[in-house]
Parts: structure tokens; C-alpha cells; sequence
């Protein structure tokens, strides 16, 4: 499906992937916050808003036929990084239930605001479907 590039000698990354390398239809999800279908909040809560975001973009990839397996790349907008870092457990957790054990190549900036006024989190993701076999 795709393959992790990990240099000789660097040390193995927890939680996601120095790079990635894969062929195949690409799906760009735009960012997605902690928002259900009626565009509300689910919580003032982090974790909660990162979670819903994170099952959002399930959502998006599942209307091209894509799961969280096919996904290469995250990009984390957060409005706190000591939060985010202080919420690594238990984000760690809901990540996993949500996308498996897939860990792509990813980025965390920490930004001054969302275009959301309440929103904690957004996160961009870059998925690829292997092209099938002829």
C-alpha cells in the first residue's frame, strides 16, 4: 500500500512517520474541526474536539471508498501546544481507536487562532488508494 522511509541511524519516531511513499488516487481532506453534521461544536474539551475532527475525516474518506489505512499525511492546527502536548495520552488513545495503528507523516503547529472562533483543533489529511491492479 505504501512504504515508511526511515534513514539508517535515525532514531524510529513515536507516533507517526518521517516520510511516506505511495502511488495511487489521492484524496485531500480539508481541515476539520471538532464539529458534528450541524456544524456545532461536540465540546469545549480538547481531546473531544480532536477526536470528533479525527472522525470527520473518516467520514470525508469513506465517500471515496478510503479508510484511515489509506491515509499519508496529517497536519495538526493547534491554539495550544502545551495542551496539546499534555494531552498526549489520552489523544494517543482516541487516535488509535479511531485510525487504527497508522502513523503517517505528520505535522503539529501550533497556531494563534481557527477560523472557528471556539474551535481548539484542526486537521488537514492526505490519504492515497493503491491504483488497482490491471
Amino acid at each position: 500500500m505504501h512504504r515508511t522511509l526511515q534513514p539508517d541511524g535515525w532514531p524510529r519516531p513515536r507516533g507517526y512517520a518521517n516520510g511516506i511513499s505511495a502511488r495511487g488516487r489521492q484524496i485531500h481532506v480539508a481541515g476539520q474541526i471538532g464539529w458534528n453534521a450541524q456544524q456545532r461544536l461536540v465540546s469545549d474539551d480538547f481531546v473531544e474536539q480532536a477526536t470528533q475532527a479525527m472522525r470527520n475525516i473518516v467520514d470525508v474518506l469513506a465517500c471515496d471508498g478510503a479508510t484511515p489505512a489509506h491515509i499519508v499525511r496529517l497536519t495538526w492546527y493547534v491554539i495550544d501546544r502545551d495542551q496539546y502536548i499534555e494531552s498526549g495520552a489520552a489523544l494517543g488513545a482516541a487516535y488509535r481507536e479511531i485510525f487504527g495503528r497508522v502513523y503517517p507523516a505528520m505535522s503539529a503547529v501550533q497556531v494563534c487562532a481557527l477560523m472557528e472562533a471556539d474551535a481548539l483543533v484542526e486537521i488537514e489529511a492526505t490519504a492515497i488508494v493503491p491504483d488497482e491492479p490491471s
